[in-house]
């Protein structure tokens, strides 16, 4: 994975644990982390949510690689915070291309300089944060990402594969599942009644839309 990486051009910090990642983070933040379910020390779902329980890194964008490939795993991967899922065996070409993706997420706003108001939500689209009755809502750079396609489009059912496509692009290799897993996540976040979403509404057979 390190040698596909810098072939790739990239800057690789490697970590054979957690004890190691974390004095990698200590050092340097990542643009991304490639992060192994199995791990000597710790399990690798176990300290995302560690990770992402902390302020400083709750956008920090996660890949989970790993040979647990049941519906139920990716399931708990996505929902503990990871933005990307890739179930071993993976091919270098379809590694780099998921990390390409994501960086193109996270660094698609850097000259953005607005913020779109929508009461009770503000989206500062230059910080990619998001207030909601001016309380801060922790996101992950996915979770972000939907908010500000909902909110550049509000009142527009959108399907699944549509939502797939903008966020995390046309060349994304893994499945529309992600999609409803990330939403539901969302819903926990933002709505007063998860269960009863107001903001994020389903359209049954179809997708979701925003409504404002």
């Amino acid at each position: 994975i390190s040698y596909t990486c810098r072939t790739s051009g990239m800057e690789v910090r490697k970590a054979a644990n957690v004890a190691e990642a974390k004095k990698n983070l200590e050092a340097a933040k990542p643009d991304i982390i490639l992060l192994d379910w199995m791990l000597p020390d710790c399990a690798g779902l176990d300290w995302l949510r560690e990770l992402r329980s902390y302020h400083s890194n709750e956008s920090l964008p996660v890949i989970m690689l790993t040979a647990r490939g049941q519906e139920d795993d990716r399931v708990r991967g996505l929902e503990a915070g990871a933005d990307d899922y890739v179930t071993k065996p993976f091919s270098p070409a379809e590694l780099t291309a998921r990390i390409d993706a994501l960086y193109r997420r996270i660094g698609g706003d850097q000259m953005d300089d607005g913020e779109i108001k929508q009461p009770p939500f503000v989206l500062n689209t230059r910080k990619r944060t998001l207030e909601k009755s001016g309380q801060r809502i922790k996101l992950t750079q996915v979770e972000y990402a939907i908010m500000k396609m909902f909110m550049e489009i509000p009142g527009k059912a959108l399907s699944r594969e549509e939502i797939l496509r903008c966020v995390w692009g046309k060349d994304y290799l893994g499945e529309v599942k992600i999609v409803d897993v990330n939403i539901r996540r969302l819903r926990v976040k933002i709505e007063d009644e998860p269960t009863s979403p107001a903001f994020i509404t389903t359209i049954w057979g179809y997708g979701y839309k925003w409504e404002f």
